[in-house]
């Protein structure tokens, strides 16, 4: 059900590099220019760690590596 509504649809460098935006985006709260507009940090942490982004989602648009199905037949 999870899987429905927070689909993984980013590439896992992609959400590396939303990791480390997130991170230094919420450090500017505390270093630096210490203004609250750091605070935006939050979304690309969160989606980072989920591996889902809602506008993805939204428009139907992934960069997460597709998985090729195994067709071949089993024999027993």
């Amino acid at each position: 059900m999870l899987s429905k509504i927070l689909p993984t649809n980013e590439h896992p460098i992609e959400r590396a590099v939303r990791v480390v935006l997130g991170l230094a985006l919420l450090a500017i709260v505390f270093v630096g220019p210490k203004t609250w507009l750091g605070l935006l940090g939050i979304i690309p942490l969160a989606t980072g760690l989920v591996g889902s982004c809602p506008l993805y989602t939204l428009f139907g648009f992934s960069t997460c590596p597709v998985k090729a199905k195994d067709n071949t037949p089993t024999t027993t």
